[in-house]
């Protein structure tokens, strides 16, 4: 292949770290992208682990019109 045929490479960009808002290397450079660190990445595995982040649930109440059995 001849040089005009290369893809450029990805350049790397400055991100914000989803953890701590801080400034994170958004790159294959950075093991934890995009995270900033080690420690940002293991406290929102921990938050998904505990169920902190959940999708809202759509389910009807239980009891939208009342008990049949007291009416």
């Amino acid at each position: 292949m001849s040089d005009a045929q290369q893809p450029e490479p990805i350049q790397a960009r400055q991100v914000r770290c989803p953890g701590c808002a801080g400034p994170s290397l958004y790159s294959s450079a950075n093991p934890y992208r995009p995270f900033c660190s080690a420690r940002c990445k293991g406290v929102d595995l921990g938050a998904w682990a505990s169920e902190e982040f959940r999708m809202p649930e759509d389910s009807p109440p239980d009891n939208e019109f009342g008990d049949p059995r007291l009416q």
